[in-house]
């Protein structure tokens, strides 16, 4: 197995976690990633210590609280291919989050080094940016749920809808030096849901000296670390593909390079 896939464990863990990704688990300084998977009832309470967290309820309804703010009952969608945006959290460092599933609930927990700049809040539906981009058999639904647009200390979450047949994060883009304002460096995750389950992804990570290069199957609830390098996705025929990124570096900016090779593609009339 590529050491880039994560794979989810075959039952959640005691504090409702299905897959984890650390820092220190991943190999590098900012992102971590876990899903957790509530049954009705269940909760959980953590603190979020010296890093920011963003709560993505991917499935599911749910109470959260934090240390001065409360939200009851959020969550609409049932599951991802609802294809309607989310309700989440943004959690600051030195706080704390508690869940409680009002129904059987997958929530995502996004997190990243804090400085304390920003103050809880609820990102509602209404707030997610929804754009599609790309045309023909690169056209993918994007949800923008923190943005840098939108406040936090390191943290950039989306989530992007791929239909059967497309490809995204496409053409192969990267964005590993920290190089602004022309490129920004940037750790990446990427955890996969395919309709129907049984389907799978195809991801490629490479460089151009292609010291890194893979070509990866990711089935339904795995993740794929991206350290460096470009990394294109693919639907294939019959299966309909989302994932949610979750991207943190030293400055908080979305700037990449596209693969020269590739970016004639840019211009393409289709």
């Amino acid at each position: 197995m590529s050491e880039l896939i994560v794979k989810p464990h075959n039952r959640p863990q005691a504090d409702c976690s299905i897959l984890s990704v650390t820092p220190e688990s991943a190999g590098w300084t900012y992102v971590g990633f876990e899903a957790l998977r509530l049954k009705t009832g269940d909760i959980i309470k953590r603190n979020t210590d010296q890093r920011e967290v963003c709560l993505v309820l991917l499935s599911g309804r749910a109470s959260i609280r934090t240390r001065h703010s409360e939200w009851i009952n959020i969550g609409k969608r049932m599951s991802v291919f609802e294809k309607t945006p989310p309700y989440s959290v943004y959690v600051p460092n030195d706080d704390l989050y508690e869940i409680k599933a009002l129904t059987d609930a997958e929530i995502a927990v996004c997190s990243a080094p804090g400085q304390g700049t920003n103050a809880a809040r609820l990102i509602s539906p209404e707030q997610v940016g929804v754009e599609t981009r790309g045309k023909g058999n690169v056209e993918r639904q994007i949800h923008n749920i923190l943005p840098e647009g939108e406040p936090a200390d390191s943290l950039l979450v989306v989530e992007v809808f791929t239909p059967e047949g497309h490809w995204s994060s496409y053409p192969p883009h990267k964005h590993d030096r920290d190089a602004l304002p022309d490129e920004s460096l940037l750790e990446e995750t990427y955890y996969f849901r395919v309709q129907p389950e049984q389907g799978f992804a195809i991801q490629r990570v490479y460089t151009d000296d292609r010291s890194l290069d893979e070509t990866l199957a990711v089935k339904n609830g795995e993740a794929v670390l991206v350290p460096k390098g470009y990394h294109p996705v693919s639907a294939p025929p019959g299966y309909e593909v989302y994932y949610l990124n979750v991207m943190a570096g030293p400055k908080r900016s979305w700037k990449f390079h596209n693969d020269p090779d590739h970016a004639w593609l840019m211009n393409n009339p289709k």
